[in-house]
């Protein structure tokens, strides 16, 4: 079993920055592939960006040139940076990884609200 716990959310004014934080915890070892969503209300949640344990990242595009995924394998913690958010940015984020038997772990979500 995986625990994973974010961290980072807040409020924040239209052009302004964010860094999110998830530490996993439990069968740490077993984790590949980590990533975050997020969905805002009335709307599926969505992916933000992924990234393997090797370090391959991949972003929606409504990430791409504005937000930077992480991750830290000795402390088994992923991040996600966010820069020039915009008030559609606001949602809850929840990350989520993956085990070698390709079973997801979710968060609990942590909250970001843009205001314009």
């Amino acid at each position: 079993q995986v625990q994973l716990v974010e961290s980072g959310g807040g409020l924040v004014q239209a052009g302004g920055s964010l860094r999110l934080s998830c530490a996993a915890s439990g069968s740490i070892f077993s984790i590949n592939d980590m990533a975050w969503y997020r969905q805002a209300p009335g709307k599926q949640r969505e992916l933000v960006a992924v990234i393997a344990r090797g370090g391959t990242t991949n972003y929606a595009d409504s990430a791409k040139g504005r937000s930077t995924i992480s991750r830290d394998n000795a402390k088994n913690t992923v991040y996600l940076q966010m820069n020039s958010l915009k008030p559609e940015d606001t949602a809850v984020y929840y990350c989520a990884a993956w085990d070698r038997r390709s079973r997801a772990y979710w968060g609990q979500g942590t909250q970001v609200t843009v205001s314009s």
